[in-house]
């Protein structure tokens, strides 16, 4: 049986006098590509005059650009949504051959098709100490990609960081301490030093309590919550873009 998810995200601003508001960009509605099926979304915005105009960006975002004509005293932005907490099997696709065993290296046409998710952003001492303990040996790819996501989380402890920004995987190593947002940019740093593209991705975590305790393990959070997450991406011939969460290993 499904379950239905009914999400809520309100961020709202309130001013001592009346000022004019530059124009916005809003990216939180869900990805067009998202596994999980949302059955219905809206949008409220306040000041209510305003013009809205929706948009995607180059890979398949959507943008929501608003501009408000007169000055107000609040900016109050309200997002609801439902979603089906549908079950996914997160192995269930057949590789390409070529790409059944790690390393491999992607066709020419698809290495250009990739080229922005395979762009190096980071280098440094310490990351390079980090990825020359990786085993890169050959191995299957599902078993490599579950090994480096492994590896990150046994890494980088877990932390609540209310300051805006990613860290970067130097500082992030050097702390070994960090957000979901940190974790996973480190993470796809990783994926693309070792030869594999790989995307940041945000969203919100989900986490119900379990109908019936667990009898050989943990059963999980005691309370239904929702929070902010960030996670990452990589993309494998065959199977697409697969999600791999560092924070959670």
């Amino acid at each position: 049986m499904t379950i239905r998810v009914a999400l809520h995200h309100k961020t709202a601003y309130h001013y001592d006098k009346p000022i004019q508001l530059a124009p916005h960009v809003f990216r939180l509605r869900p990805a067009a590509h998202s596994r999980t099926p949302v059955t219905a979304y809206s949008l409220k915005i306040t000041p209510e005059n305003h013009f809205i105009s929706w948009q995607q960006d180059p890979f398949g975002n959507y943008l929501a650009r608003v501009v408000f004509p007169e000055k107000s005293t609040e900016l109050s932005i309200e997002v609801d949504l439902i979603a089906e907490m549908t079950v996914i099997n997160p192995f269930d696709f057949f590789l390409e051959e070529y790409a059944e065993n790690f390393p491999f290296t992607y066709p020419e046409q698809l290495l250009k098709e990739l080229a922005p998710y395979l762009e190096i952003r980071e280098g440094g001492p310490l990351l390079a100490s980090w990825l020359a303990e990786v085993d890169g040996g050959q191995k299957a790819i599902v078993d490599f990609l579950v090994y480096l996501n492994q590896r990150v989380n046994q890494t980088v402890n877990y932390s609540i960081r209310m300051e805006a920004g990613v860290q970067t995987c130097e500082e992030t190593l050097e702390k070994q301490l960090g957000s979901c947002r940190d974790s996973a940019w480190l993470l796809v740093q990783a994926l693309r030093h070792m030869g594999l593209a790989a995307r940041f991705v945000s969203g919100y975590l989900v986490q119900l309590t379990a109908d019936i305790k667990s009898l050989d393990g943990p059963s999980g959070t005691d309370v239904d919550f929702t929070d902010l997450h960030a996670w990452a991406e990589v993309y494998i011939p065959g199977a697409g873009w697969i999600g791999l969460d560092p924070t959670s290993g």
